[in-house]
């Protein structure tokens, strides 16, 4: 054998093995999935839009339903916004988050799996809308628990001043459980029902204002109108407290549309100028109609239109462009003040604080209204592809899905509260004001 091949040979293979070892881990960088990207970026806003969200409903929402009431119940609204927010935080951990994102693959219910938070630690993420970059599983369940403790409490304002406190906790905890829960999976889980059929909701307009809303009127209507209703001065007891808790709601939405956004990038930049501009061009839409309405616009009139824009570019932050969130918030505010000033007087109904009026007629707009600004022409964010009719007839099922579903299970479970603990306070109660007989406190002594 010719040794001098060998030897010519040697080279060859330590320099194909020196080759090999450089290039294997590049094929294997290349195959390797990479790893998922947490944010600190993220991480820090979407803590920030948890603590905004909680502002909301403490103190946003207790000083705005509490500055609209009579001042012998102020307490009582102060004292139920509370009380919900607590009772919900509690109960999501304990059921809540499983039942809407548990994990399992059922359209309308989350499942049991994460019961107590089970199986969530401090490495468990949570996907957010960019492939690869998650957040703290933790921080998911905190921001939605705020949305869970704030829905509830907007029901309250529709049968306000003459509801039993123990009532209203039941009827929390019996609603989230059948309505919200079973909602939110829906909409936002990726196995939900809605969700898989193409329903734009950014931020809640059917999962907290059309689902709180119609549970509103419903109750409204079972309960009855407050006594003396028509007859007696209902007026709001303290307009610069409505006021400075609508605009406290104002500021805390920020937490709830900029924050849907999951990530701290252009998409929320988005959702921040629309709920800017749709609610400025609520207030002077809302104004302008009372001035030609009524000869004058009321600060009363700014505070609801501003809610009412709110609610409106809820589902559609995410999609429409700043243009198309002004004439939103505008056209939300024309149709929330015929439900407010006429529809509402029609009917008869004592919706007190007009949570249907405004969050239920609102969301309802805010969602059809997503449709058709999402679409690229209108300044949207959808592409050459986007149907708006298609996306209309998505939208419409999705509301009356949730109206059906809110309305009828929500009337079951007014009726089950009152066979349990009776829903409305004695007359001689509702006279006197609820603060006193319920909570032994009063706000104002004289």
């Amino acid at each position: 054998m010719n040794s001098g091949v060998f030897k010519s040979a040697r080279p060859l293979a330590a320099a194909a093995a020196v080759l090999a070892f450089s290039v294997l881990p590049a094929l294997a960088q290349e195959t390797t999935p990479a790893a998922p990207i947490m944010d600190k970026g993220d991480v820090a806003w979407m803590m920030t839009s948890s603590l905004l969200v909680l502002f909301m409903a403490l103190p946003g929402l207790a000083l705005f339903y509490g500055g609209l009431v009579r001042a012998k119940n102020i307490l009582s609204i102060l004292m139920q916004t509370t009380m919900i927010a607590a009772v919900m935080m509690v109960v999501w951990v304990v059921y809540g988050y499983s039942f809407a994102f548990g994990g399992s693959d059922n359209p309308f219910f989350g499942g049991f799996g994460k019961l107590f938070l089970s199986g969530v630690t401090l490495e468990s993420m949570s996907a957010t809308f960019t492939s690869g970059v998650v957040i703290p599983e933790y921080l998911f369940i905190t921001f939605q628990m705020t949305f869970a403790a704030i829905t509830p409490a907007l029901i309250i304002g529709a049968f306000a001043e003459r509801v039993k406190f123990s009532a209203v906790v039941l009827f929390s905890v019996l609603w989230a459980t059948f309505v919200y829960f079973p909602v939110a999976h829906m909409v936002w889980d990726a196995n939900g029902y809605l969700f898989k059929m193409g329903a734009i909701d950014f931020a809640g307009g059917t999962v907290v204002h059309i689902n709180a809303g119609i549970a509103a009127l419903v109750g409204c209507i079972m309960i009855g109108p407050r006594k003396g209703y028509g007859k007696d001065m209902m007026a709001p007891h303290s307009l610069p407290l409505c006021l400075i808790g609508a605009s406290i709601l104002w500021v805390g939405w920020f937490g709830f549309n900029v924050g849907s956004n999951l990530e701290s990038n252009a998409g929320a930049t988005l959702a921040m100028i629309n709920t800017f501009v749709a609610t400025a061009g609520a207030i002077l839409g809302w104004s302008l109609i009372e001035t030609l309405h009524r000869g004058k616009a009321s600060m009363l009139g700014a505070a609801s239109g501003m809610i009412a824009g709110l609610v409106a570019i809820t589902p559609a932050c995410g999609t429409i462009g700043p243009v198309g969130a002004i004439a939103l918030g505008a056209l939300a505010s024309a149709i929330c003040y015929v439900f407010v000033s006429a529809v509402k007087n029609r009917f008869g109904y004592d919706d007190s604080l007009d949570v249907f009026g405004i969050h239920g007629v609102g969301g309802i707009v805010g969602a059809l209204g997503t449709a058709i600004f999402s679409a690229g022409a209108l300044g949207g964010i959808k592409g050459d592809d986007y149907s708006i009719g298609a996306q209309f007839m998505i939208q419409l099922t999705a509301v009356v899905i949730t109206v059906v579903w809110t309305g009828v299970a929500s009337a079951i479970l007014f009726k089950i509260v009152d066979l349990i603990v009776g829903l409305r306070v004695k007359s001689e109660i509702e006279t006197q004001g609820l603060d006193q007989p319920t909570h032994g406190e009063v706000a104002y002594h004289s």
